[in-house]
């Protein structure tokens, strides 16, 4: 599984999507659009090295997209929109593609996608901070 952190405000966010990525055994990590790049002391803060341990790359969201489904990758946005499906176990090579903490992913990426999945939430909350739903994300597709 590879991790697509789009359009990340906040390098502490940056930093914790590094650190689950870590946790999970992501194979990489591709920081696009406005996401942060390490070296930040910000970033560093919250990893705890995991910026170091996992690769990473910066590069534009359409040509990262058309590499990952070249190279066989579903890309999976998460993303709480209308239609999404309910997050399950995926088999196979995942892309999860994450979006900005106020305004998600732009519908003209989303359209890239093979698929839109979210965390369902039955509380009055629609939303989880975009860090900690990449920790539940990939914890659920990796099916462990």
């Amino acid at each position: 599984m590879v991790v697509i952190a789009h359009n990340i405000r906040s390098l502490h966010n940056v930093g914790a999507i590094f650190r689950s990525a870590d946790c999970f055994a992501a194979e990489r990590v591709y920081l696009t659009g406005i996401t942060g790049t390490p070296p930040r002391p910000e970033i560093a803060k919250v990893a705890l090295g995991a910026e170091d341990r996992v690769p990473w790359e910066t590069g534009e969201i359409i040509e990262a997209i058309g590499r990952l489904k070249a190279d066989g990758y579903r890309v999976v946005a998460l993303d709480n929109t209308a239609g999404a499906a309910p997050i399950g176990p995926i088999e196979g090579k995942i892309a999860l593609l994450l979006g900005n903490e106020v305004e998600g992913i732009e519908p003209s990426v989303l359209a890239l996608c093979d698929l839109i999945v979210e965390i369902p939430m039955p509380g009055r909350k629609r939303s989880l901070n975009v860090a900690v739903a990449t920790g539940i994300a990939l914890f659920v597709l990796s099916g462990k």
